[in-house]
């Protein structure tokens, strides 16, 4: 029996990109190790799609042996969290004990621009940051995969809202370009460099989505899509800010989100890439296009219906 690939995060719903992962690499006919922090639905569907289900958490030595102990290739992936850093630490520990011999990080963009001397306000981005010099001290077969800002973490958690009640797009992030790109084609792309990985060892990929530009321009996406008007707004970061914390989402990820927009506001996300094209031969995912596959969430109820 083939020795199965590693995804971890395998039920995240942010992005969902583990998950894709997995069903992508099970429709090859790869033997799938999927890891999950709880026994749930989600996991129960992972079974059903025939990956091996292994419930356990990425800080726990035990779990990690357990998940890795028999994989030659996986990847690794964790949700914004300030536990990131060790988590990273203790999955590249084990995964070294056990000769993987490739590792593919799921890392962010940002941290392009980040160096010894240089950072960023987001307490997600220096753990990241960290977190790729670890694996490079390790002496692991690392990849490192460095996405933009994705559709379904900002685009689809949180525009929808005024979208729907107000036909606007109301972020923090002034007249700032952006390149989101979309879990589906992060997926593809890591999905392909699990399939054959040796080629790339110690490199380094950039995902973006097919075009850069400012949110008053993907306001006309989002119109094209819906049949509707859809303009822009800019609001100020830290009512924003406030508002997410209100709402109880946890502090280090709002501080990182507020980071994300004040980034955005400084031009900082405007570059793009062709690295998933050239890695899954498909052009990536249009905002308009992805609008349009989601427009149930953008649009009343009464329309809807």
């Amino acid at each position: 029996m083939p020795n199965p690939i590693l995804v971890t995060g395998a039920a995240g719903r942010v992005g969902a990109v583990g998950r894709t992962v997995t069903e992508l690499l099970l429709k090859q006919g790869k033997a799938v190790r999927a890891m999950v922090r709880t026994e749930d639905e989600r996991a129960q569907a992972l079974r059903g799609m025939g990956a091996e289900v292994v419930v356990g958490n990425l800080l726990d030595l035990d779990s990690m042996h357990k998940a890795i102990a028999g994989c030659e290739r996986m990847y690794f992936s964790m949700s914004v969290s300030d536990a990131y850093l060790a988590a990273t630490v203790n999955a590249a520990a084990v995964a070294k004990h056990h000769g993987v011999k490739a590792f593919i990080n799921m890392s962010q963009m940002t941290v392009s621009q980040m160096s010894i001397t240089e950072t960023t306000p987001s307490p997600q981005h220096k753990l990241h940051w960290l977190a790729e010099q670890v694996l490079n001290w390790s002496g692991l077969p690392v990849v490192h995969v460095r996405p933009t800002v994705f559709l379904e973490g900002f685009f689809l958690t949180l525009t929808p809202d005024s979208v729907r009640e107000s036909d606007q797009i109301r972020l923090p992030f002034g007249e700032g370009k952006t390149s989101p790109v979309a879990a589906e084609d992060v997926a593809r792309a890591i999905a392909a460099l699990l399939t054959n990985p040796q080629p790339h060892i110690g490199k380094i990929f950039h995902l973006t989505g097919p075009q850069s530009e400012n949110m008053h321009f993907f306001a006309q996406e989002y119109s094209k899509a819906l049949g509707r008007t859809i303009t822009y707004r800019d609001i100020p970061v830290e009512p924003w800010r406030d508002d997410l914390l209100n709402r109880r989402w946890p502090v280090h990820v709002v501080n990182h989100l507020a980071a994300l927009a004040d980034l955005h506001r400084a031009g900082r996300f405007d570059r793009t890439s062709d690295d998933v094209c050239t890695l899954t031969g498909q052009e990536p995912l249009t905002v308009q296009e992805f609008v349009r596959k989601n427009a149930a969430t953008f649009t009343p109820s009464s329309k809807a219906a």
